[in-house]
């Protein structure tokens, strides 16, 4: 099993249908209702050949992956979702599926499911944390006699969950940035987010509305308006983009405000970082280089004559100062300038600043900051520990050597490529600033205390610059080969001591 950002996207399901490697697996995952948790893969090369072999008792339900269905997470937190499983995904105990058996569309079985009358039953029916096949078995017949206004207000639900659930990187339907979509986009972050801002409101009390109505419709069809309201509170509309759900409704509407802009300008520059290494292009839309081995020659294919092009040797150095043409603080300005002007950079840059720290200093030394410390931080965990752009690191603190590497464009050579490229022409220019200092503490004995201080802090830099590039070396010299069929935590471990821990 892996999350498909993992693998190649070209030995998948996702794009291909034919005898595919990984396919599309259901695995459970947080409350959401409608649509979503789509996030993992398992082997299925030659029908599941491999896992068959290991499985005594066999695969149960094969016979249903081909078909469209309704799923549900086996453990709940009290309030029962159900979502949509489309046809060959695969799925196993953790997360059933069920399929209907009358003539009754599987949108108007997730309606049913969805509303207040089962939330009820299941609290009845299993009051534990588990809500197994046999539960499910036991709510009464789907009874109602407008089925067309059910699947109405059904496809509308499904496509505005499915639309949020494709609004973020992690969605292998993913297609490009909300915030740089035409309908949002201005010249200043501030306008755009307002606008995008607008939108996810209005999609949220859209959700609200239609969830109410089809409450109202099954409360009434089972007559129970005396036990029931069709109300649902803001916190259960399973929307990202809804603040109430993602961050919970104990917190003030001015903190989740101000979480979703931080989160979401999180989420601009994890894109900006995409299409820095050709993963993404904001020029077309979807993944890009997504395959193992991918290069440059290879974005240029796709997307000819694109204005903003990924780092050519796959290495994108985060350093305390711009010492390279490819730092990672001056190509992110340089993606502002391509998808919000020239002209508005400087605005952009303290809405980003400002949304990411609430300290007084210059906008791009918070943005380089953040690269620094909290980047990878944020990365491992929107990728649920699995990163696919790794932080090599001459310390956990960051402060010194760093630089990320897109996974799937890593090749034998890389970390040649970085020590003799990087690490050691960043020695070198550390140790000829160290010469300057030591010839101004010679020339200047009197007034040596601020230069002597801030040797004694070079010196340390430099030393473990030394230390690193032991084990850099011992580990180019092997040429260490990955196969992203593997996995993040085989193939990460290759690495341990030169990469941050997740």
């Amino acid at each position: 099993m892996r999350l498909w950002q993992e693998v190649s996207l070209d030995k998948t399901n996702i794009q291909s249908k034919d005898n595919s490697f990984w396919y599309i697996y259901h695995k459970g995952g947080e409350f959401r209702k409608w649509y979503g948790n789509l996030e993992y893969l398992i082997l299925w090369k030659d029908d599941g050949k491999k896992i068959k072999e290991q499985q005594n008792s066999g695969i149960q339900g094969e016979k249903t992956f081909s078909k469209d269905g309704f799923t549900w997470s086996d453990i709940t937190s009290g309030i029962f979702s159900a979502r949509l499983k489309p046809k060959y995904h695969k799925f196993d105990s953790v997360n059933p599926a069920g399929f209907p058996t009358l003539e009754v569309s599987v949108e108007c079985i997730i309606s049913y499911l969805n509303s207040k009358i089962v939330s009820r039953l299941t609290s009845v029916l299993n009051p534990t944390l588990h809500f197994k096949v046999g539960n499910l078995r036991a709510l009464p017949a789907f009874r109602i006699e407008t089925q067309p206004t059910v699947q109405l207000i059904a496809n509308s639900l499904l496509n505005i969950s499915k639309s949020d659930w494709d609004s973020y990187e992690t969605s292998w339907d993913f297609t490009t940035l909300p915030l740089l979509k035409s309908e949002y986009l201005h010249p200043t972050l501030h306008e755009t987010y307002i606008k995008l801002r607008s939108h996810w409101k209005e999609m949220t009390l859209e959700m609200q509305r239609l969830e109410e109505e089809n409450n109202r419709i099954f409360i009434e069809a089972y007559g129970l308006q005396d036990e029931l309201t069709p109300d649902v509170p803001l916190s259960e509309i399973t929307l990202t983009c809804n603040p109430y759900y993602r961050y919970g409704d104990k917190k003030t509407e001015e903190e989740l405000e101000a979480l979703l802009l931080t989160d979401t300008v999180k989420e601009l520059i994890s894109y900006a970082v995409g299409c820095m290494f050709g993963r993404y292009s904001f020029e077309k839309e979807g993944p890009i280089l997504a395959n193992q081995g991918e290069k440059l020659a290879d974005f240029k294919e796709k997307v000819p004559g694109a204005s903003f092009l990924p780092d050519e040797d796959n290495i994108i150095p985060i350093l305390d100062d711009e010492y390279y043409t490819d730092d990672i603080v001056g190509r992110f300005k340089e993606f502002l300038k391509l998808t919000f002007g020239a002209e508005t950079l400087s605005e952009n840059l303290d809405f980003i600043a400002g949304a990411l720290s609430k300290k007084n200093e210059a906008p791009e030394k918070v943005i380089r900051n953040y690269f620094l410390r909290d980047f990878y931080k944020d990365h491992v965990k929107m990728y649920k520990k699995r990163p696919i752009y790794w932080l090599f690191t001459s310390s956990e603190k960051g402060k010194v050597f760093n630089a990320l590497v897109y996974m799937h464009r890593y090749d034998k050579t890389t970390l040649a490529k970085m020590r003799i490229d990087y690490l050691l022409d960043f020695e070198s220019k550390l140790d000829s600033h160290r010469s300057l200092l030591e010839k101004e503490i010679t020339e200047n004995s009197k007034n040596s205390g601020k230069a002597e201080s801030e040797l004694a802090i070079l010196n340390k830099k430099i030393n473990e610059l030394v230390k690193y590039d032991e084990l850099l070396q011992h580990k180019a010299d092997q040429m260490i080969e990955i196969d992203l069929d593997d996995g993040v935590v085989v193939n990460y471990k290759k690495f341990e001591g030169l990469v941050g821990k997740i």
